[in-house]
């Protein structure tokens, strides 16, 4: 390890306060906005401190290829997309390994609140777009792709709410950002539908020991029950706002 790294890792808590400020148990500051797309069915817009995360949802609609419908379902179809500029480093536009990979993870978490056999021989596609990349843009844009779908009107069992836990320098810690991923002992994104008590997503990149496993999972829970309410806040502000008009 060079000395840079070791000297980033070694100053990653400090006083039981990390970085940017936060104890091990708070999230950064959130902000989710649905219906900020005219075209699509449904969008939203979400925001983990500087991560910011656009979906939008299209759908259910003819999925084209014959060959891709269902009779009893509809096809949930997921894009998961890092902008150019949403790195450090000007990203290639072509998808990229990872992006196809996690295309495939999202929908996963997805799949289990939404009722997908009420539109059998369509499909809903959802498009993700990380606009601003600081850790955490795979539950950030679980998050926003749940919020899409409930905006485009999908019938869904439960929100589905994105969040992370962490290990950095021995302690549990919160919805990591890019550095605490960077520089973290472990990586733990999980999906929650919190109102049935579901997990829909646990990822586990680095080591846990099992006593430190199970407290994740706590934390994320707890973590997960505030993006709940901030998803429900969302769609409570758009279509309150609806009414009055």
């Amino acid at each position: 390890m060079s000395e840079e790294k070791v000297e980033a890792k070694r100053k990653l808590i400090e006083g039981g306060k990390r970085r940017d400020g936060r104890g091990p148990e708070d999230i950064r500051p959130l902000h989710f906005e649905v219906r900020v797309l005219k075209n699509a069915n449904g969008s939203a817009l979400v925001q983990y401190g500087n991560t910011k995360v656009l979906a939008a949802v299209y759908g259910p609609r003819d999925p084209g290829a014959r060959s891709m419908a269902l009779p009893h379902r509809a096809v949930l179809r997921c894009r998961y997309h890092m902008a150019p500029f949403s790195t450090h480093e000007r990203k290639s536009p072509a998808p990229s390994r990872r992006e196809i990979e996690l295309s495939k993870v999202v929908r996963e978490a997805l799949e289990p609140a939404v009722i997908t056999e009420s539109f059998p021989r369509t499909a809903i596609d959802i498009f993700i777009e990380v606009l601003n990349a600081d850790g955490g843009t795979r539950t950030a844009g679980i998050t926003a792709a749940s919020l899409a779908l409930a905006d485009a009107g999908i019938p869904m069992r439960d929100l589905v709410a994105g969040i992370a836990v962490g290990k950095v320098d021995g302690v549990l810690v919160l919805d990591i950002n890019e550095e605490e991923d960077m520089y973290g002992e472990a990586d733990m994104p999980m999906a929650f539908m919190p109102s049935l008590g579901l997990i829909t997503l646990i990822q586990l990149n680095g080591t846990l020991s099992e006593e430190e496993f199970w407290s994740a999972i706590e934390l994320g829970l707890k973590g997960a029950e505030k993006v709940y309410e901030a998803q429900k806040e969302a769609l409570r502000k758009r279509y309150a706002s609806v009414e009055q008009v």
